[in-house]
């Protein structure tokens, strides 16, 4: 064990890397956006999380509302002891205030005081029950770096625990769950009494790094026992099951020890608050239960399964069949008496579609998430209904090509032309018609390249059909395609991908409250005995 005597606290543990203000107000900004998060996971997901857990997570939300509202960047350290230990004392040596000094009468240990290193500590105060009377605020402002480098403590002096008024224990107890760092305030005659023993200090078995034991007055003993007392305070306590608490030797009448103690609650504040540690424990608790009700592995985006769901609803109005129709009738080059038409899909086979695209967007779904995926995607029905209407608007040509139309009906009137020239040459080389030779060949001739002709003016007409015709389909095709896509999106994709952005939205909100410092800080407290 070592004595004050022995320690020495240089220039440089007089300023530790500590909880700044400005770090106190990040650290429950960054609370509330926790809250703010979960909270909007259990709105996005309504009715859809398991009911318990929602239950659970909105009376976590409850108490983090109050508990931001009071402060979770303070760290409050109460003295505990009994009648007589010096606790007040010892409080006004840490705070280095007397009541005098400020105005308010000194307190008796009925009630409890408290000396605030902050100044928004009132809610918390008030929630704690202070009487306002009973506070003292120390001016960091005016103070300098010494004082500031506590900014965020609360210091309290609590009622004496062996006073034979029961409220005065009840005080004791509503206060402990709060305390980051209780100091035990014993003299050298009392600190052996059962009362302390049996009725506290072995009740707190677990939380000895957040216990500190003070043994007081170690001015009225003589230096030469002063080690052999600390002993026997530090074997009592392990006999109690206490391990490793931490034994000072302090006199609050000539200010031994105290320097230490202050340097220590400096280190305190340094640290995550039992409230903030509490808080931060308790958001990540209830961000990973919402988290494994909105799993990983479902789908994120639909939009990979669009293309293969429009070729089935294509399949199911026969878009195949009418571009095929549309095809043969323009490269016939007949006016049709009737345009071709999608046909009503089945009611079976939409069915048979629905039910297999919500089962595919939903797998790995909660079945509460899978039947809002299923609420949100329409009836076959209206599905049915949308894709008569879409492809109603889908132009079907299959009227014959002009072109080709044009190109016919040349090659007819130069086959004309042909048939004309070489009834005219066979008179003449027959005699019938009275006319030079030389005629007869030259009108046999101009048949014979009329013939060809035509023959080309026909070639090129079918080719300029089947042209014609498959640009036809393909319009056809593609516009109807195009419908249908459109009718899937918005009858099957957009109402599953709003529920699948929910499901993701609802998970990242949940996980984002997970705080990288909870486990690092997470240690032992009083709050966790």
């Amino acid at each position: 064990m070592t004595t004050p005597q022995e320690r020495t606290v240089t220039p440089s543990d007089t300023r530790p890397a500590r909880r700044t203000a400005e770090t106190a107000s990040t650290d429950g900004a960054r609370y509330s956006e926790h809250v703010a998060n979960l909270r909007h996971a259990l709105e996005v997901a309504g009715d859809r999380l398991d009911p318990q857990v929602a239950a659970h997570a909105r009376s976590v939300l409850a108490g983090a509302d109050e508990r931001l509202a009071l402060g979770v960047d303070h760290t409050i350290v109460a003295l505990a002891g009994g009648t007589g230990s010096g606790k007040s004392s010892t409080f006004n040596a840490i705070s280095r205030l007397t009541f005098a000094d400020v105005g308010v009468r000194r307190p008796t240990t009925a009630r409890v005081t408290a000396c605030a290193w902050s100044d928004d500590a009132t809610p918390l105060l008030d929630w704690l029950e202070v009487d306002t009377e009973r506070r003292i605020s120390r001016g960091t402002e005016l103070d300098g770096a010494e004082e500031e480098s506590l900014a965020g403590l609360i210091l309290l002096d609590l009622p004496d625990h062996d006073s034979i008024a029961s409220a005065h224990r009840e005080i004791v107890d509503r206060i402990l769950p709060l305390v980051d760092l209780l100091i035990w305030v014993v003299d050298p005659q009392k600190y052996a009494d059962e009362a302390l023993h049996a009725g506290y200090l072995q009740s707190f078995v677990g939380a000895e790094a957040s216990m500190i034991v003070v043994l007081n007055q170690i001015d009225t003993v003589a230096a030469a026992g002063r080690d052999a007392l600390v002993a026997d305070v530090s074997r009592l306590l392990r006999e109690d099951g206490l391990v490793g608490v931490d034994v000072r030797a302090v006199s609050a009448r000539t200010g031994e020890g105290i320097d230490e103690l202050r340097e220590t609650l400096r280190e305190a504040v340094s640290r995550r608050s039992v409230a903030a540690r509490r808080l931060a424990d308790e958001l990540d608790r209830e961000g990973r239960r919402i988290a494994e009700e909105v799993p990983a592995s479902v789908l994120e985006q639909v939009g990979p399964l669009v293309p293969g769901e429009v070729d089935r609803v294509a399949v199911a109005v026969g878009v195949q069949a009418v571009v095929d129709d549309v095809r043969a009738s323009v490269r016939s080059g007949r006016t049709a008496t009737r345009a071709p038409e999608f046909r009503s899909p089945q009611e079976s086979a939409v069915r048979v579609i629905r039910s297999r695209w919500v089962s595919k967007v939903a797998d790995g779904m909660k079945p509460a998430w899978a039947q809002s995926l299923d609420e949100a995607v329409p009836e076959q029905d209206a599905i049915s209904a949308a894709l008569l209407g879409a492809l109603e608007a889908v132009p079907v040509d299959a009227s014959p090509s002009a072109r080709a139309t044009s190109l016919r009906k040349a090659a007819w009137w130069v086959f004309g032309v042909a048939v004309v020239l070489a009834v005219a040459a066979i008179l003449v080389v027959a005699g019938v018609v009275d006319v030079e030779a030389a005629f007869g060949a030259v009108a046999g001739a101009a048949a014979g390249a009329a013939v060809l002709v035509a023959v080309v003016l026909l070639i090129v007409g079918s080719r300029t059909r089947a042209a014609a015709a498959d640009e036809r389909a393909e319009k056809v095709k593609t516009a109807a395609l195009d419908a249908l896509r459109s009718t899937v999106e918005t009858t099957l994709a957009r109402p599953a991908q709003t529920v699948l952005d929910e499901h993701r939205t609802v998970r990242e909100s949940a996980l984002s409250v997970r705080d990288s410092g909870s486990a690092a800080a997470a240690g032992t407290g009083l709050a966790q005995r």
